[in-house]
């Protein structure tokens, strides 16, 4: 590591890296052409990718290529996609055609997809440039990978999402794809100082990436801010109704008084009281001049028992898609994901699960019916030491219970490191959610809460 004392997003911040609609805009219009954005974007690669390591994968002349390629199509008269230009990282349990996928594993070192993944494929389609594959946690679980923190190289930017999040946090790029089983895409987003999106279960097609736990795999996006977020998600799914936070069936989030209810988590979850008096002052503060009323929500002791029921879930599902490699390559497995998975199937418990999610998701029918959103952290507090990827225990219940859920950056804590605000929203209501995210990201900038 060349400098641990100079965090790389400081690096950057004089010259921030424009949002994925700016640069598309301005390749539409003539004023960049893709190779000037590719060149920008591999400029700052080079100069901070040897303290970060954010990627798995990473071919210069194949970026290059693409843009040139990008370049022609608009030329040539044709149609641009949404993203044309725009740099988007692809985290590594995706296929993609022209680059290997590894899933984070040395047992898949060097796999070579036939074809891109489904939401990769529609990206591209969309004129996306895809810069490169993005470091994962093995198999997407809790093994840290060599990804650091951007505002601080000696912490985690979190997993498994590890180099999306440190990537969009450092400002290199504006859209990364991320994928959350535990809390894998919130987590990552958070600690990086970047908006990060996990939609309702089951909206974005999973075919071509790594399936682990089918009933809790959920793809989403870590982005500069909500509007990009929102439009990738358009893209990745095709349908721009669901998730267009300016969409007529959710204007009046834009005007109308919102109201948001407060959940500091249950007792599993060990959140320091000063961090939570800070996220629930600072939300509190855009009451008056924003129209924003928040309020204390009290949900059941027992949602606690659904940390430990997605866990159950996830392992025992995890045990059954991974049989091969633990079978045959057990060796090259590593004791962190050995230890996850040793109390060994548990099908009754999760069935267990199963019930509790279905009576949890009735009780959040009637708190939705009174809130526009539940605000509630991301994690525990910072960033921790990067021999960790940190505690997804906050992420989990939303997971398991497939909501939406929108982290917002903005808040730093006692390290000056950032701190991560976790908006939930009801399921199939992702357009709602994510209009409010973008209400309470543009009352928090304007309240002089740092967001980028």
């Amino acid at each position: 590591m060349s400098d641990v004392s100079r965090p790389v997003r400081s690096a950057l911040m004089e010259d921030p890296t424009p949002t994925a609609r700016e640069i598309a805009a301005s390749v539409a219009r003539g004023e960049r052409s893709v190779v000037e954005v590719a060149e920008t974007t591999l400029a700052m690669i080079a100069a901070h990718e040897p303290d970060l390591r954010a990627f798995e994968a990473f071919d210069p002349a194949l970026v290059r290529a693409q843009a040139e390629r990008l370049d022609a199509e608009r030329r040539a008269g044709e149609p641009l996609g949404p993203l044309h230009g725009v740099p988007f990282a692809v985290k590594d349990i995706a296929d993609t055609f022209d680059q290997p996928t590894a899933y984070g594993s040395p047992i898949h070192a060097g796999h070579r997809p036939e074809r891109d993944a489904v939401v990769v494929e529609r990206m591209r389609r969309a004129g996306a440039l895809v810069v490169g594959k993005t470091v994962t946690t093995e198999f997407a679980c809790f093994s840290p990978g060599a990804t650091r923190n951007p505002h601080d190289l000696e912490r985690t930017p979190g997993g498994s999402s590890s180099g999306s999040g440190a990537l969009v946090g450092a400002g290199i790029v504006p859209l990364a794809l991320a994928t959350q089983t535990a809390g894998s895409i919130i987590r990552p987003a958070a600690f990086c100082g970047a908006v990060g999106v996990k939609p309702t279960f089951g909206q974005v097609p999973r075919e071509g990436l790594l399936h682990i736990s089918p009933s809790l795999d959920t793809i989403g996006i870590i982005a500069s801010d909500v509007h990009d977020a929102a439009l990738a998600l358009e893209v990745m799914t095709g349908d721009p109704h669901r998730f267009d936070p300016d969409g007529s069936d959710v204007v009046s989030v834009a005007t109308s008084s919102l109201r948001i209810g407060w959940w500091p988590g249950v007792a599993p979850l060990a959140l320091d009281p000063g961090i939570a008096a800070l996220m629930r002052s600072a939300i509190d503060a855009l009451d008056d001049a924003h129209g924003i009323a928040l309020e204390d929500v009290v949900l059941p002791d027992w949602f606690g028992d659904l940390i430990e029921a997605q866990i159950t879930i996830m392992r025992t599902e995890t045990l059954r898609h991974l049989a091969w490699e633990l079978s045959e390559h057990a060796d090259l497995v590593s004791d962190k994901m050995h230890a996850f998975l040793a109390p060994g199937h548990d099908p009754e418990g999760v069935r267990r699960g199963l019930r509790l999610r279905d009576r949890a998701l009735g009780v959040l029918d009637d708190v939705f019916a009174r809130y526009d959103a539940i605000v509630t952290p991301a994690a525990a507090g910072e960033p921790p030491l990067a021999d960790t990827t940190g505690d997804p225990a906050f992420c989990r219940i939303w997971t398991l219970l497939g909501t939406p859920a929108v982290t917002l950056p903005g808040l730093q804590g006692p390290n000056g490191l950032p701190l991560g605000v976790q908006l939930v929203g009801a399921r199939d209501d992702d357009a709602r959610l994510l209009a409010v995210a973008a209400r309470l990201s543009d009352a928090m900038r304007a309240a002089g809460m740092r967001l980028r």
